[in-house]
């Protein structure tokens, strides 16, 4: 498992995202195969550590992601000290932000993944989604 902590500031949300992005390469997430699925964790990742910064700072001056691959998936984790357990608006609701986290469900489950928020032993919260990896052309 790979984890990247980072201030909980505006500036580390384009600096987790490169981050992830280079260690999905790293990992052979490369070519038109993984496409998709790499910008599907980017956006999930810009979205949930952009919420951490903007909702969770004041608790948690650290935010740290997690990265995983194993038996076909991909696990992307954000972690905050924040307790309070977001949920997902509903889209026909007239406020004009905080969908971020119904966009990761709805990117996660189009995906053909799963997500879920739970509280850690510390008394904040993490945040994550797995998807599955494409499999390889003729399996």
């Amino acid at each position: 498992m790979w984890r990247f902590p980072v201030p909980a500031v505006e500036a580390s949300v384009p600096r987790t995202r490169h981050a992830v992005r280079d260690r999905l390469l790293a990992q052979g997430m490369t070519g038109v195969r993984h496409q998709e699925l790499v910008d599907d964790l980017l956006l999930i990742v810009s979205e949930l550590v952009g919420n951490a910064v903007k909702h969770a700072a004041k608790l948690s001056p650290e935010v740290t992601t997690e990265l995983s691959v194993r038996e076909g998936w991909v696990r992307i984790a954000v972690e905050d000290g924040d307790p309070y357990r977001p949920k997902a608006l509903e889209s026909d609701t007239g406020r004009t932000g905080g969908r971020g986290l119904l966009l990761v469900k709805s990117v996660t489950l189009q995906a053909g993944g799963m997500c879920d928020v739970e509280c850690t032993g510390e008394g904040g919260k993490v945040i994550w989604a797995s998807l599955p990896v494409p499999a390889e052309p003729g399996n």
